[in-house]
């Protein structure tokens, strides 16, 4: 099959033929219709995540058909469609995963990570960890509810029940969770980098009360905050944007150094806390609430030779919405 495959950190991706993965027990073979691209996915290419499986192939929001199923698989037939997430292994026996928490188990495996994804014409996967993908959905809408979705309604769920809030990073998570928010009737304040004015459009055509400058301060004090982007400067300057009580939700797997803030900053019962990974309960959740809430998730496409012009765009900020490499 061809692949895209990352041989050393640092370094572009090379369209490679590669051997169709082998099926195992409990496993799927899906052939590969579409796969998002993802922010993480940018961190594992460049070094910010260390210690991947190499060589790898990258991707974790994949969109496919199920080809094979693996002895002692359940619940997943042939030619149904299907999403595997981030999430690609759990345990299911240390401590958190019997707690509901199988997202912080220690011994968990990613999939495009070490675990081979997406950025293939084929991929095989734990069936325990893949979903339904929601009828509604073409595959290449489909593909970014798997990750930017996911841990969008991860992190919205972590900010309770705030009506005002802000989303800083106005990207593939926050264009989707924006329109998660606003059905639930919150009122939502976008943050983007400065000067992006695209971003503030965008922002305000998905229903956002107001868009600005991360740099600014919002026209009222906020509920919560919700960190997409990964840059560590933002928390204090969310946190002077939320009042007393309020949240402050980091939401990558990765963020750039936190500068040191006064306590006064934290006082008043503010709450700062990071979102890891996700649990199969939040997928379920998310991919039942999306079509309820009428989410519609705007997509880049680029063809699987051409996905490190898709990372390439997303480092700088180019892409609007979500970027997904079209396969099948």
């Amino acid at each position: 099959m061809k692949a895209m495959v990352l041989e050393e950190q640092g370094q572009p991706l090379r369209l490679e033929e590669v051997e169709r993965p082998r099926l195992g027990s409990g496993q799927v073979l899906l052939r590969v219709r579409s796969c998002g691209v993802c922010r993480t996915d940018l961190h594992v290419v460049d070094g910010e995540l260390p210690d991947p499986k190499l060589p790898l192939i990258p991707g974790h929001q994949i969109v496919g058909e199920v080809l094979e199923v693996g002895p002692g698989t359940e619940g997943i037939e042939p030619g149904s469609r299907i999403g595997v997430p981030w999430v690609g292994w759990t345990c299911g026996e240390c401590g958190f995963c019997r707690s509901g928490r199988e997202n912080l188990c220690e011994a968990a495996r990613f999939t495009g990570y070490q675990i081979d994804g997406g950025y293939a014409e084929y991929a095989v996967a734990d069936a325990r960890f893949c979903f339904p993908i929601p009828a509604g959905y073409p595959d290449l809408q489909a593909a970014p509810l798997l990750c930017a979705g996911l841990i969008g309604y991860r992190s919205l769920v972590m900010a309770g029940d705030a009506e005002r809030l802000g989303v800083y990073g106005f990207g593939a998570a926050a264009h989707i969770i924006a329109q998660v928010a606003i059905y639930q009737g919150r009122r939502v304040f976008a943050f983007t980098r400065p000067g992006d004015t695209e971003g503030q459009s965008f922002a305000l055509e998905l229903g956002a009360e107001w868009a600005g400058s991360s740099e600014e301060a919002p026209p009222e004090p906020l509920e919560a905050a919700i960190i997409f982007a990964p840059v560590g400067s933002l928390v204090p300057r969310a946190l002077a944007a939320v009042e007393r009580g309020g949240a402050v939700i980091c939401a990558g797997i990765h963020m750039s150094e936190i500068p040191a803030f006064p306590y006064e900053a934290l006082w008043g019962e503010r709450v700062v806390r990071s979102v890891a990974n996700l649990t199969r309960r939040d997928g379920e959740e998310f991919l039942q609430l999306a079509p309820r809430a009428g989410v519609r998730t705007e997509v880049s496409a680029y063809p699987l030779a051409e996905a490190n012009r898709a990372l390439d765009d997303l480092r700088a900020g180019r892409v609007r919405g979500a970027a997904v490499l079209e396969i099948g």
